[in-house]
């Protein structure tokens, strides 16, 4: 089969829809298909890097495009720089020989649009994998009005990607939930957790010191936030016991990642005169291991309206490395789902409960050993997991097949809860 995935980052990008798009499309080329690649050129967290317009990586052709480059520090710097890989990304598609299935992620917003009208032109079918609802994301963070024209409009587009889509994977029952209130036919949405980045992500000893060596964390209680700064990950209260906890000298805590918020929490951390405080770059892939297992404890932040909205695949690689996890965020969601099967300690709290969050801090503190590192919880491995999403694109193919003939849920072992229709 021909299959064509469009997506704003692809590798060598970290953000963590670059790696699984990355897998996806490794896994399909390893299966026989010929694979290729509608991606950004320029780095997501620096637009001044760049990447070859098009390569040939692993039997995958990536064909990139150069959007604008304004970055984050304005909205419509994004809307911007959206904009202009929607329209060169589209242009570029057009340009493509015909292709068996278009698989489009949720990077940037609409790309789920430009698929739904690029596909049959490429006398293609459609898959939508959700990482994240628009414009709902953008209505919960308070960058866009409910009920705003614009809203309606980009809501309007949303439902017609949806429609067209031959199979939605969504990453969670509450996503699935929230979609098929769109008049969504519930049986073409299927649930697939994202999963643990199993050859890249492990429990390290000697990365673990290492890294603890190269940031001043040796000897200290290290809590953790690694992904996303954004509004969706709210870190206020996380923050907010940092300071409290500055006079402390067992607690070090380290954030490291990207996004709209990472300059806010470099300038707390400068504002309070914060000692006890790590900021770090999104790191390399060979690094993760070494980065994740430096903690002590791992913060697994998602804000309040988000349930059903974003996902926090951040967590399957801290359950990768057997890390202790704090969760600070609503009652319902996918992580509070996951916390009773945790094999490591684990914490929760809700947001504004600073209290709460330090006294976890604490009791981390005192239960929780560098050799407490169990096995992670089953299920959610690349190899459980990656196999599913490539019979699904596969089955997308076989016109003759009934949606219904797949039943994902099923047919993984331990994550049932996670994948219930």
């Amino acid at each position: 089969m021909k299959l064509l995935i469009l997506n704003q980052v692809f590798y060598p990008d970290v953000v963590a829809t670059a790696q699984y798009a990355t897998d996806l499309a490794l896994a399909l080329t390893e299966a026989g298909h010929q694979v290729s690649v509608v991606s950004s050129a320029r780095s997501y967290d620096d637009p001044s890097l760049r990447f070859p317009f098009r390569q040939l990586w692993k039997g995958i052709t990536i064909y990139r495009v150069a959007p604008t480059g304004f970055g984050k520090a304005a909205r419509w710097r994004r809307a911007a720089d959206f904009a202009s890989f929607l329209v060169k990304c589209g242009l570029r598609v057009l340009s493509l020989p015909r292709v068996d299935v278009v698989i489009a992620l949720t990077s940037p917003p609409l790309i789920s649009v430009a698929a739904a009208i690029l596909a049959p032109l490429k006398g293609a079918r459609m898959l939508h994998w959700i990482m994240d609802l628009n414009p709902d994301e953008a209505i919960a963070s308070g960058w866009l009005r409910s009920g705003s024209l614009t809203a309606k409009i980009l809501g309007t587009l949303q439902r017609f990607s949806l429609k067209h889509a031959d199979r939605i994977v969504a990453l969670d029952p509450f996503m699935k939930e929230r979609i098929s209130t769109r008049e969504i036919d519930t049986h073409k949405i299927v649930v697939i957790p994202p999963w643990s980045l199993d050859d890249k992500v492990w429990f390290d000893a000697e990365g673990r010191e290492e890294f603890r060596r190269q940031h001043g964390l040796r000897g200290k209680f290290v809590i953790t936030y690694a992904g996303n700064h954004s509004p969706c990950h709210p870190l206020d209260t996380l923050l907010e016991a940092a300071r409290r906890l500055s006079g402390d000298s067992r607690f070090m805590f380290c954030f490291v990642g990207g996004g709209s918020d990472y300059r806010k929490v470099q300038e707390f951390s400068a504002a309070h005169g914060l000692s006890n405080f790590v900021c770090l770059p999104y790191q390399p892939l060979d690094k993760l291991s070494a980065m994740l297992s430096a903690a002590d404890l791992h913060a697994v932040v998602m804000g309040d309206p988000f349930t059903g909205i974003v996902h926090p695949c951040k967590v399957y690689n801290v359950l990768a490395v057997g890390a202790p996890l704090l969760y600070i965020g609503p009652e319902a969601s996918p992580i509070t789902m996951l916390l009773p099967r945790s094999k490591a300690p684990a914490f929760a709290a809700r947001h504004g409960d600073v209290e709460g969050v330090i006294t976890a801090i604490q009791e981390a503190e005192r239960v929780v050993t560098p050799a407490m590192r169990p096995l992670m919880i089953p299920g959610f491995s690349r190899q459980d997991l990656l196999p599913r999403m490539v019979a699904v694109v596969e089955t997308i193919a076989e016109r003759k097949r009934r949606f219904s003939d797949l039943d994902v849920a099923s047919a993984v072992p331990g994550v049932s809860q996670l994948t219930a229709d």
